[in-house]
């Protein structure tokens, strides 16, 4: 499987199919699996604490952290696209509709080069 050959539909299958054959839904409930996303996703930050930006951009290749790195991404889109599953989200709809709010928010002409909150733009 790569990004360029598949589909999300079927990994929310794979996912769904992954969780059901092992009878785990009864434990993935909305507030559950969000915390074990916030769980993996500060797993995935302590790699990169105490780094500058630079060093953080060199290290993600590094051999000695890619492997660690891969794995705590993959646990926070499964336990993402879990969620989804369970909350009956498509996810193509909510990313196009937030990625057509955050246009309206950042636009180029006062957003581009800047790290500034829509509201200081």
């Amino acid at each position: 499987m790569n990004d360029s050959e598949t589909q999300l539909q079927a990994i929310k299958d794979r996912v769904l199919a992954f969780a059901s054959e092992r009878d785990w839904q009864q434990f993935h409930s909305p507030k559950n699996l969000s915390m074990a996303i916030a769980a993996e996703a500060a797993e995935l930050m302590e790699h990169f604490l105490w780094q500058g930006s630079e060093a953080s951009r060199s290290d993600v290749n590094s051999d000695k952290l890619r492997d660690k790195v891969e794995e705590e991404l993959a646990d926070v889109f499964i336990y993402a696209i879990e969620f989804a599953n369970v909350a009956g989200i498509d996810i193509a709809e909510i990313i196009e509709k937030k990625m057509q709010r955050n246009g309206e928010k950042y636009p180029i002409e006062k957003s581009k080069g800047k790290s500034l909150k829509y509201t200081e733009l």
